[in-house]
């Protein structure tokens, strides 16, 4: 599985930016994407992932200003980040599970918001 992360940038602080994972490669049986982030420094943190079923968690800090979701047809997972805060500023990875084996990686894309 081949995961390519797009769409970060630069915004300044209530901006909103769009980032987007296409999938390619053996794609069948990933059950759960989700997008990552990582501020220099810290560990990475589950940002929100959605199932093949829809179903979607996120992060208690993106809640209400983050939206996940998935066009199956394009086989890509979008991630809205609206009302953004310099605090969202970190490196955003994309992330495929499949029933079994480790999760896959793509790899990254830069979100800087400035205040």
């Amino acid at each position: 599985v081949q995961l390519q992360a797009s769409g970060g940038g630069l915004v300044q602080a209530g901006g909103s930016l769009r980032l987007s994972c296409a999938a390619s490669g053996s794609i069948t049986s990933i059950y759960v994407m989700g997008w990552y982030c990582q501020a220099p420094g810290k560990q990475r943190d589950l940002v929100a992932f959605i199932t093949n079923l829809g179903d979607t968690n996120y992060a208690d800090s993106v809640k209400g200003r983050f939206t996940i979701s998935r066009d199956n047809a394009k086989k890509t997972v979008y991630l809205q980040l609206n009302s953004l805060k310099p605090e969202d500023t970190a490196v955003y990875y994309c992330n495929a599970l499949k029933t079994t084996g480790p999760p896959f990686w793509g790899q990254g894309t830069q979100v800087t918001v400035s205040s």
